[in-house]
């Protein structure tokens, strides 16, 4: 009884999920075409509110699928916040908190396109490609846009946005992609020792929890190198290591103006144009801090003998991505003298350092 309770909810999501996503479609296809009749560029919709630093009062703030949208991904714990908080101290850009919404949206997506069967009830339907590709650019645009103050360059975070990245790379020709890249080890040991739930991945073991890493890095790695001109693969150890340098090469890479102020983005948390941060996430309580390196290795002398020594068979992206999977501790590389003493003025204050 309950199990058949369950299938129907299930259906009933999946019917309301197909017919919101079929009218998205249907509604923006419609305002294509009328803009393209009228030989007018298409824009999904236009939005009256307060801007940030050297954008124009005086008119509307106008979105499309053409705008230079970021993405921010990757396996969660790998510095994603971290890289959204110090874009977002710069002033042109405005990334905000996880929406949650998108990765479960493309989530959905993607179950429809790999199930033939249901492909075909779709096209019969109506619900072709087309329409739900501009379905999703209308609902993604909404959220993206709508979640936070408008800015000359929205961006969004959620970790694993980017197993979809060729499907955005699609329906968003112009956007770019930042790919948050960490030491597994370590992701790895921030959820389990800071009990960061995570769908699929058993928070009661290094091995199980390590097998999910290398399958979901090795599936946003792969995509990132399919759009290699839109997507720039950035290391977290190298990014605390070598802000400036990093942030230097994100920001041409993203066609931004250099900004100072994305080195010192502890410094424009909750302030009005700054850094907005979500009280639930559970980054919160690091990014408040300036970029150190306390992190980097808190996870050495915590994974299991067992786990170590099936390391390179366990993770293999490992090494694909430059780690020495055998290495405990690694060396990740001398950091720069800012970063020395911002980790130094850390480690004097009474506070109590946060885990990893």
């Amino acid at each position: 009884m309950i199990g058949k309770l369950k299938q129907n909810l299930l259906v009933a999501c999946l019917v309301i999920s197909s017919v919101t996503v079929f009218y998205l479609g249907r509604h923006a296809m419609e305002c294509h075409h009328r803009f393209e009749e009228r030989g007018h560029p298409v824009v999904l919709g236009s939005l009256h509110a307060p801007l940030r630093a050297g954008q124009n009062l005086s008119s509307p703030f106008v979105y499309s699928k053409d705008m230079p949208l970021i993405f921010i991904g990757g396996v969660p714990r790998s510095g994603t916040t971290l890289m959204r908080a110090m874009l977002d101290a710069h002033p042109e850009v405005r990334c905000g908190e996880e929406t949650r919404v998108i990765p479960r949206i493309l989530a959905m997506k993607q179950m429809w396109s790999r199930s033939g069967r249901e492909k075909m009830r779709l096209d019969e339907a109506g619900v072709t490609d087309e329409v739900l590709d501009s379905a999703m650019q209308a609902f993604l645009l909404e959220i993206i846009v709508k979640h936070g103050e408008p800015a000359a360059y929205l961006c969004n975070k959620d970790p694993f946005a980017l197993k979809s990245l060729s499907y955005l790379a699609k329906i968003f020709p112009q956007a770019k992609f930042v790919l948050m890249i960490r030491d597994g080890r370590a992701s790895v040991h921030s959820m389990i020792s800071r009990k960061v739930t995570i769908a699929g991945f058993d928070l009661n073991s290094y091995r199980d929890c390590l097998t999910k890493w290398n399958r979901a890095i090795e599936t946003m790695y792969t995509q990132c190198l399919e759009v290699a001109d839109k997507c720039l693969p950035v290391h977290y150890e190298q990014l605390v290591l070598h802000p400036e340098k990093w942030m230097r090469t994100l920001l041409k890479f993203l066609n931004i103006p250099w900004n100072e102020a994305v080195l010192h983005h502890e410094e424009l948390i909750g302030k009005a144009g700054g850094v907005s941060l979500s009280k639930v996430e559970r980054s919160t309580d690091q990014v408040i801090k300036p970029v150190n390196v306390e992190a980097l290795s808190k996870w050495v002398g915590k994974i299991p003998a067992d786990v170590l020594r099936d390391m390179s068979v366990i993770a293999p992206m490992l090494s694909r991505l430059g780690y020495d999977p055998h290495a405990n501790p690694p060396n990740y590389g001398r950091p720069d003298p800012r970063v020395l003493d911002n980790t130094r003025r850390l480690q004097r204050s009474p506070e109590k350092p946060s885990p990893s």
